[in-house]
């Protein structure tokens, strides 16, 4: 039994409370089978008369009561203990706030207290009560078989325990399959979360239908993992089914023979024939609840993990990343008449604007918020297509968006990082890198001095969306992710300075200038300190472009 479970349920006074009904109606309806067995055994020999047959079917009535009474007692307790645990889990998380380790993964999370703690209700309602019944029914049974055939008896005390025995062997094994099968899920739930929530960092760099791929991975060696699981739970069925079957054969077969010579009397036959199998079912159902509740189980145990504080450090994430880079070229850039509307939107998010960008120049998009900087730079990642208008590459109209985005570099004003290592982050746009140059990009982006700081330097697994690193830490990972990527001839960059402090600022501002050396880069800016690195400045108001002079920029 599980420790843990039963601790906190004896805890919990209302589920304390439908424990005690719940399993109190499973013995007291196993027990009643004595008193079924007797009666029917006495009217089928003579030995009752047929009035007995209104006492048997008032006995079958209360068994099947108690049966409703388990039934009601049982769903209302599992959802008192669901209940109860998943409280502690967000209190838990709650009290971590956004130190919470590495392992506690946003998607694990939901997955362990939706489906994995859903998954307890087999254990709970059919386990628990399981255990109950065959920790009295079998040695209830075995003294009336006792009193009633001191052979038979005997048979069914050494058969017995090898219900258990088998059970208990097989169930080793399914512990551990299942065990396997509910990781795999949890992996999934929590890779597929934090892809869709850096689906916009994958699609800059590339990577989305990569991850369609890991993703369908992953949800194979999950569906291998439950198949492999139910194999195990039906062959386990089945060798119970058969020792079960093989021992009551051992009693049968010689009360025939005793029967059939006169040794043996119809009524005490009969009561034994009845008694025996009832010796054996609450042992065989015990070991088909256990194998239906080890998922339940194995969900209970990173629960408690997390609850503990020991929750197990993360596999891994499958890595992410682009082809490697080839020499970089500047392109031009040029905006013929272009507009973009939002489905649900009358305004238009850019309206009839026209704009050439050179080769290698610097430019800062500055405006209020709202005015249509980031549609433009989603307009050029090609999140966004134009309704009018054309946008043109070298004089050629984009057309593949993946080639394109192999071609530019994105440093977004919320990097998303994913949980994976420090040198997998960084070589997001380019998996081919090796760790040299992995590190170069790193001192570029005035990041290796934090990086090496952290307890395994670049292998160390960084927390959900870089929870365990600050906001100036986590934006000079994404101009890494850039420097990693020579290749790229384009540079969009979305506030990448704000939220930072000054010491902060001036380390993303100093690799910024590095990294635009050379390449077209487009900067969304407030910052007085970004729009200096500007060869030119302009002004987005209401979806158009305005003149604008450095000058005229305010400082925030």
């Amino acid at each position: 039994m599980h420790k843990d479970l039963v601790r906190l349920a004896l805890g919990e006074r209302a589920v304390r409370r439908h424990l005690a009904g719940c399993l109190a109606a499973a013995v007291l309806a196993g027990l009643l089978v004595l008193g079924q067995a007797e009666l029917l055994a006495g009217v089928l020999s003579g030995r009752f008369e047929t009035s007995a047959l209104i006492l048997l079917a008032l006995v079958v009535g209360v068994r099947a009561l108690f049966a409703l009474v388990q039934g009601v007692s049982a769903g209302r307790m599992s959802s008192g203990v669901k209940s109860a645990l998943r409280h502690r889990l967000l209190a838990r998380l709650q009290a971590l706030g956004p130190a919470r380790p590495a392992s506690v993964r946003s998607g694990e999370l939901v997955t362990l207290t939706g489906r994995g703690l859903d998954a307890l209700d087999p254990y709970l309602t059919g386990y628990l009560p399981a255990v109950a019944v065959a920790g009295v029914v079998p040695i209830a049974v075995l003294v009336r078989l006792f009193t009633a055939d001191l052979a038979s008896a005997v048979i069914v005390l050494v058969t017995l325990p090898l219900i258990p025995i088998f059970g208990a062997l097989v169930g080793m094994h399914t512990k551990a399959v299942t065990e396997r099968q509910w990781r795999a899920l949890s992996r999934l739930g929590g890779h597929f979360l934090d892809v869709v929530r850096g689906l916009p960092t994958l699609r800059a760099f590339g990577r989305a239908r990569y991850q369609a791929e890991v993703i369908q991975r992953v949800a194979d060696a999950h569906r291998v993992a439950t198949m492999r699981t139910l194999r195990v739970a039906f062959l386990s069925s089945l060798v119970l089914e058969l020792a079960a079957s093989l021992s009551l054969a051992l009693v049968a077969v010689p009360v025939g023979l005793r029967l059939l010579s006169g040794s043996l009397d119809l009524s005490t036959a009969l009561l034994v024939l009845l008694l025996a199998p009832e010796a054996y079912l609450p042992l065989r159902n015990m070991g088909s609840k256990f194998h239906a509740a080890m998922e339940g189980v194995a969900a209970a145990d990173e629960a408690f993990a997390v609850l503990d504080g020991h929750a197990e450090a993360p596999r891994g994430a499958p890595a992410t990343g682009h082809p490697g880079p080839g020499a970089a070229t500047a392109p031009e850039i040029r905006l013929e008449r272009v507009t973009v509307r939002y489905p649900g939107r009358a305004e238009a998010a850019l309206e009839d604007v026209s704009l050439v960008i050179a080769p290698g120049e610097r430019v800062a998009l500055v405006g209020e918020s709202g005015a249509g900087k980031s549609t433009l730079l989603h307009l050029l990642l090609g999140f966004v297509t134009p309704a009018e208008g054309r946008v043109l590459v070298d004089g050629a109209e984009i057309g593949d968006h993946d080639s394109w985005r192999a071609r530019l570099a994105f440093v977004p004003q919320r990097p998303h990082l994913f949980a994976t290592s420090v040198a997998d982050n960084i070589r997001l746009g380019a998996p081919g890198a090796t760790i040299d140059e992995v590190r170069a990009a790193a001192r570029a982006a005035q990041a290796e001095e934090f990086i090496l700081a952290l307890p395994e330097g670049y292998d160390t697994v960084l927390g959900e969306r870089g929870a365990n690193l600050s906001a100036g830490q986590r934006q000079r990972v994404a101009l890494a992710r850039a420097f990693c990527r020579p290749g790229a001839g384009l540079l969009l960059l979305d506030e990448p300075t704000a939220r930072l402090d000054g010491r902060s600022e001036s380390a993303v501002v100093s690799a910024t200038r590095d990294l635009a050396e050379g390449r077209t880069a487009v900067i969304v800016a407030h910052r007085p300190a970004m729009i200096e690195l500007a060869d030119r400045v302009i002004r987005i108001a209401d979806g158009r472009v305005v003149a604008g002079a450095r000058e005229e920029i305010a400082s925030p």
